[in-house]
């Protein structure tokens, strides 16, 4: 019943709006699920297990009761944390953070910390401060020294457009951080632009807001170039298989470092 739930209330509800739904919803689920099993490194909270996530398919044991955060979010989390210092305060020191589509388990984590500068951006969210078109960012040239737009491009047709306004608001020497959805056997990007019903993108792309799957090849080849350096970063690489299953991580992903 619960995999239902969750289902169809992806399927039916609006983003902006299910964002609303979880801030209220958020402090009542790690009471249901306490546990020592897993543990989301964003919190440090453990469970007995996660909840499940997904469109149509629903993948099991993924969604943080407490922070709401995926594979994904725990990933970049624990990059930030372990092979970074973007969380650390520096004297005299403060970076200008772009964050494209705000992520609800990082916006007050960043917004509390006062070395950091951020402005949320994003088309609809209730979370983003400036809203506007990824294709087309009203920001000057070279005005931040951190760029985040995570799951995003898959969402845009000219992705590579949106890709140069990135690289054209950060700063040289700046850095960034640009997941993408991609599969593990899928080496070039699959696309078809006379696919534009949610119902046949759902079929190809896997969501019904998808305009495409990227390659995990050619989605680097696409960011090089819009002018960025690039490093591919496994989750296999950087964690033990004790960490991949307490974290719950994806060990098949991917995490797409970009920098100018």
């Amino acid at each position: 019943m619960l995999n239902k739930l969750f289902s169809y209330t992806l399927a039916y509800i609006p983003r902006p709006l299910l964002i609303r739904i979880s801030l209220f919803a958020q402090p009542l689920l790690p009471l249901l699920f306490k546990g020592n099993r897993y543990t989301d490194p964003i919190d440090k909270r453990s469970f007995r297990t996660f909840l499940p996530y997904g469109y149509r398919s629903q993948r099991q044991n993924v969604l943080s009761p407490s922070t709401l955060s995926l594979e994904r979010h725990r990933l970049l989390w624990l990059y930030l944390e372990r092979h970074s210092s973007f969380l650390e305060s520096t004297p005299n020191k403060r970076l200008s953070v772009l964050h494209v589509a705000p992520e609800q388990c990082f916006y007050e984590r960043f917004k509390k910390r006062s070395h950091l500068e951020v402005i949320s951006f994003d088309q609809n969210s209730p979370l983003a401060e400036v809203k506007g078109d990824l294709t087309a960012l009203p920001f000057e040239d070279e005005q931040f020294d951190v760029v985040f737009c995570n799951h995003v491009l898959e969402h845009i047709t000219e992705d590579l457009a949106a890709m140069k306004e990135l690289y054209r608001v950060l700063k040289p020497g700046g850095w960034g951080i640009v997941q993408v959805p991609m599969k593990a056997d899928l080496l070039e990007t699959y696309e078809d632009p006379s696919i534009t019903t949610t119902a046949e993108r759902e079929k190809h792309f896997g969501q019904y807001d998808h305009v495409r799957w990227y390659g995990r090849k050619d989605y680097f080849t696409r960011l090089e170039q819009a002018g960025f350096k690039t490093e591919a970063l496994r989750v296999s690489e950087l964690f033990t298989e004790n960490e991949i299953e307490r974290f719950v991580l994806d060990i098949n992903e991917i995490l797409p470092i970009i920098r100018r």
